[in-house]
């Protein structure tokens, strides 16, 4: 069932009931007001009767011809007066005896001094009146005809207005679901627009309050973030296939140049370098796309153990002197700290070693000596590892972009690579919840320092 038929719905049926109520509460506030303003009636005709009869010593017969001729039909009720004794002294109608009042009935007056009950459809009151040192048990019945006329009136009323206003209600709550919908319509039908080709489109976001409202932004801002995913996956894809098409370019020139013909065994074995060293570098492009794959993976995925920073460290920098025997890494601690005990990090062994590596590589490479100076500290809450180099620097023009992947700054052109140690890196300590800084001095070095949370 759609949202605006469900709307429709409650909000007839939350109308219905308060309008049911409404006119079930006047109904039977004006059916007991005028049960009660007849009850009075009734027993002032009553006792202006029987005054008539024992104070005005008006004799039974004329009172008779008096109840018989009386013109206003909403008194016309039925009286009999009895004494003490239980004798009846008076009845206006004897021969059609409505009440027929028992014994029991005349006693229950007795005790209670005023009953009220409903016979039929006539009211009936019974009540005592004193006159001189007697007591007279006085009963009366009379059919409201006038006043039930009116109830049956405003009963019929009262339904013909309710089916006429759940009519209208459920109309009106069309109309108002329709108009409150309206906007959600146009989100759907903008939603339905929008393609891979066309993620720059954006849904109309109202009047930028209501829940609809935001309800739009929120998808806009989900819009922006697949806009942005896609940009840079062209870009990520266009970077790939242009870093494996150089070497592969090169492999496949070198092979067609020695295939063409016979050469000496020299030349055969700088082709085969050549080819060699291009390989090489396609199988590091292709270890680092790995390993970017790897650091994009759901944290929930990816298996995590305590582990020790420092030897952590130890193997990442032994990695990289095994892979250039000139690269020179020397690891501290900081003087200040006050503990022996063993740094401890929650983490990915493998891929946090990757990390370390990658830094510790880049400071080797671009620096004169191939030396870098990683400073491990103990914080309060994490600890914080320096990698420092006395290299080239980095131009603050280039900071920016550091951990772009495949960005590769003015510093570029004095050594090998492919722009995704640095964004690896920056995934990588993103996924352990820590953050990455760098300060760098053209021509004088660069630092950078990992914080990463203790376990």
């Amino acid at each position: 069932m759609k949202i605006r038929n469900r709307l429709t719905i409650l909000f007839t049926a939350i109308i219905t009931a308060i309008l049911l109520f409404f006119a079930v509460t006047v109904y039977l506030a004006y059916a007991d007001f005028r049960d009660d303003q007849y009850v009075k009636r009734i027993e002032q005709q009553a006792y202006t009767k029987v005054r008539l009869l024992l104070q005005g010593q008006i004799s039974p017969s004329v009172l008779k011809v008096i109840y018989e001729n009386q013109p206003n039909t909403l008194f016309q009720e039925e009286m009999a007066v009895y004494d003490d004794q239980f004798k009846l002294i008076y009845h206006d109608d004897i021969s059609e005896d409505f009440v027929k009042e028992t014994s029991a009935m005349l006693q229950q007056i007795c005790r209670t001094g005023n009953v009220q009950f409903k016979q039929e459809d006539r009211q009936v009151v019974g009540f005592l009146y004193q006159h001189g040192e007697r007591t007279y048990l006085v009963t009366a019945a009379a059919y409201d005809e006038y006043g039930l006329s009116k109830l049956a009136n405003l009963r019929n009323t009262i339904i013909l207005t309710f089916i006429i206003s759940i009519l209208v209600v459920v109309v009106a709550g069309r109309f108002f679901a329709s108009q409150a919908l309206a906007p959600m319509a146009d989100v759907v039908r903008q939603v339905g627009q929008i393609t891979a080709t066309s993620l720059h489109n954006r849904v109309p976001e109202g009047n930028g309050r209501d829940e609809i409202a935001e309800l739009a932004i929120t998808f806009n801002q989900m819009l922006d973030r697949l806009e942005k995913s896609f940009e840079a996956q062209q870009h990520f894809v266009s970077n790939v296939a242009h870093e494996t098409g150089t070497p592969l370019a090169g492999i496949i020139a070198e092979l067609d140049l020695a295939q063409r013909r016979t050469r000496q065994t020299e030349d055969y074995q700088q082709i085969i370098q050549r080819v060699l060293a291009d390989a090489r570098r396609l199988g590091r492009l292709t270890d680092g796309l790995l390993n970017l794959a790897k650091a994009s993976y759901d944290p929930s995925v990816i298996t995590m153990k305590p582990l020790r920073i420092d030897e952590i460290l130890l193997d990442a920098s032994h990695q990289v002197i095994r892979k250039d025997s000139a690269c020179r890494v020397d690891m501290a601690f900081d003087p200040l700290a006050d503990t022996d005990e063993p740094i401890i990090v929650r983490g990915n062994e493998y891929l946090l070693r990757v990390a370390f590596a990658n830094i510790m590589e880049n400071s080797c490479k671009f620096s004169a000596d191939h030396h870098c100076l990683v400073t491990i500290r103990q914080e309060d809450q994490g600890c914080a590892i320096y990698f420092r180099d006395e290299g080239v620097g980095i131009q603050p023009d280039d900071l920016p972009h550091l951990f772009t992947p495949f960005y590769r700054g003015s510093q570029a052109r004095q050594a090998e690579g492919h722009g995704i140690g640095l964004s690896l890196t920056y995934r990588i300590v993103t996924l352990h919840h820590g953050r990455i800084n760098v300060q760098s001095v053209p021509g004088a070095g660069t630092t950078f320092c990992i914080h990463l949370p203790l376990e």
